[in-house]
């Protein structure tokens, strides 16, 4: 089965100097490009920090999966980017509160020096549609 490139008019489109599609379709996965806490309407990150920017993720990586005809809910694999750890438990907290109780998919959460466009957190994804 061939990949299917996704892009959506609704979430963050990739800056000029990057080139990746939202999504790709291949075979019964999803997988989700990883998503700052980017306005989709400015193109620019949302202010407030790193709380801020997460929950800015969270509703990137529902337009996307909402495109794709899918939800959160469906997610199996999540990886999350930080700047700073000392961030880690307010990141979880906000990231935690998008998912029922009881269903939270598999996730690593790496420590990196940097982000596009100076963000604070990424997150992507791997769901079963």
């Amino acid at each position: 089965m061939n990949p299917e490139f996704l892009n959506f008019p609704d979430a963050p489109p990739p800056p000029p100097t990057a080139a990746y599609s939202h999504a790709v379709r291949s075979g019964e996965l999803l997988f989700v490009t990883g998503q700052l806490g980017v306005d989709p309407k400015t193109g620019a990150l949302v202010p407030g920090g790193t709380v801020a920017q997460t929950r800015q993720v969270m509703h990137n990586l529902k337009t996307v999966l909402r495109g794709a005809g899918t939800s959160l809910d469906r997610a199996v694999m999540v990886r999350i980017y930080l700047t700073n750890f000392a961030d880690y438990p307010a990141v979880n907290a906000e990231y935690a509160s998008h998912f029922a109780p009881g269903r939270l998919p598999a996730r690593t959460t790496v420590g990196v020096t940097a982000l596009a466009l100076g963000g604070a957190v990424e997150i992507d994804l791997i769901v079963r549609p």
